[in-house]
């Protein structure tokens, strides 16, 4: 592997340390002004996490504002997941043997988290599009058929490096 591919392997694993911390922070946030918002103050509402603003959904039912922050916690926490399994990608890497049963196995798990993460995002656009019809305001946007994509082409990777690793395998047995 030429050393421009490795620098680049290098910033990719910084880049993914940060997200994944990033994502952390923001879902530990959410969690916590989800709370709050429930338990002490109804306003934090107005401002869950940078300017997430719920109000008009948990003035409309607080049933649906508890179902609608808790998707948006839910769908937070699985893209902080998926960055740290990332992370274990660089982690378990090798440039030599790129193909190996660990890498194969946590592209897998990625793809399965993401399909869950896209699964989440369609509820949550659903129950969106729900309320705005019954007059709640301030709704989110998911982004749903954007992770189902990104799920995909990853599932896709994943059953390469299935084969990969197959053949690299039966390659190291037969030398």
């Amino acid at each position: 592997m030429t050393t421009t591919n490795l620098t680049i392997l290098k910033t990719m694993n910084v880049l993914f340390w940060v997200v994944f911390i990033g994502l952390c922070i923001k879902t530990g946030a959410l969690i916590v002004s989800f709370f709050v918002s429930l338990f002490v103050n109804p306003v934090a509402a107005q401002d869950l996490y940078m300017g997430l603003d719920l109000s008009g959904v948990q003035r409309y039912s607080q049933n649906y504002y508890i179902h609608l922050a808790t998707l948006t916690i839910a769908l937070s926490g699985l893209k902080a997941y998926i960055a740290y399994l990332v992370v274990k990608i660089f982690l378990k890497f090798d440039p030599a043997k790129p193909f190996n049963p660990n890498v194969t196995r946590l592209i897998g798990t990625i793809s399965h988290v993401a399909v869950g993460a896209g699964i989440v995002a369609l509820i949550g656009s659903s129950l969106s599009k729900w309320l705005a019809k019954h007059g709640a305001e301030g709704l989110l946007s998911w982004g749903a058929n954007e992770i189902l994509f990104f799920a995909g082409v990853i599932y896709i990777i994943a059953i390469v490096f299935q084969k990969g690793t197959e053949l690299q395998i039966e390659n190291d047995l037969t030398v």
